[in-house]
């Protein structure tokens, strides 16, 4: 895919989403509420096709993209990278590699010692056999996990088990930034304007889709059982910008 692809990709557009230009694309949402969700996204997922993920290392993607706010100020979630569309309605355990942001009061925190939201480089493969065989274990220790101590010793093997690694990208979001995933057969890694940001990451297994999103939503999933999801009011434009895109 070159970026002149960008504006023929599936689009998904909720409420009040919308795509503006094509060299760079720029993604929209103006005036959501918590009343409806509202979504401006493009991917490549073969929706009706049998097998609608496309997308297997090795791989490499490379943009440069901005946002209209900053991280605490922009509203909801956004990003770009390869995901299996686990939200697409039916019951699949999350794969994901890709630039990742979202706002409070999202609470993502799948990594010891990352904030559960921000601008981030994220990989998570939680249908791993070895996920799911210690999925019944996390369940039980969840509650327990409330306590720092045994938190600090149980879920760093629980992490490794689902593959979550996740760092903060720490670059202004609204400023022009090429961002970069090597997705490996074993390993990847995240760079932004040629620097490593996250390396030798386990390699999520594919298939997966390319995304690129922008919404109003916000999500909390934390080791100790925490739940829940929402919407955020979002009265101006905000947006992101995609420009030379390349993958393959």
């Amino acid at each position: 895919m070159k970026q002149e692809d960008l504006p023929h990709l599936r689009r998904h557009l909720v409420g009040t989403g919308r795509l503006e230009g094509a060299r760079p694309l720029r993604l929209v949402i103006e005036g959501a509420t918590t009343q409806a969700y509202s979504d401006a996204q493009i991917d490549d997922y073969q929706r009706g096709q049998r097998e609608p993920l496309i997308r297997r290392p090795p791989m490499r993607l490379s943009l440069r993209a901005h946002f209209s706010h900053e991280a605490g100020v922009l509203r909801g979630t956004a990003g770009f990278g390869f995901w299996n569309y686990f939200l697409a309605g039916w019951p699949t355990m999350p794969r994901a590699l890709w630039f990742f942001y979202g706002s409070p009061p999202s609470d993502i925190a799948l990594a010891s010692g990352v904030p559960g939201h921000g601008w981030k480089a994220a990989a998570i493969d939680a249908g791993r056999p070895q996920g799911l065989a210690l999925f019944p274990v996390a369940l039980l220790a969840a509650p327990l996990m409330r306590i720092p101590l045994l938190y600090r010793g149980w879920w760093p093997p629980l992490q490794r088990s689902i593959g979550a690694s996740e760092r903060l990208v720490g670059v202004p979001m609204t400023a022009w930034h090429t961002y970069t995933i090597e997705w490996g057969e074993r390993t990847s890694r995240f760079l932004v304007d040629g620097r490593i940001i996250l390396d030798e990451v386990p390699s999520p297994r594919g298939p997966m889709c390319f995304v690129a999103w922008i919404d109003n939503q916000y999500l909390v999933a934390t080791p100790q059982g925490r739940l829940r999801w929402g919407l955020l009011d979002v009265p101006e434009a905000q947006w992101v910008e995609i420009d030379d895109a390349v993958y393959g």
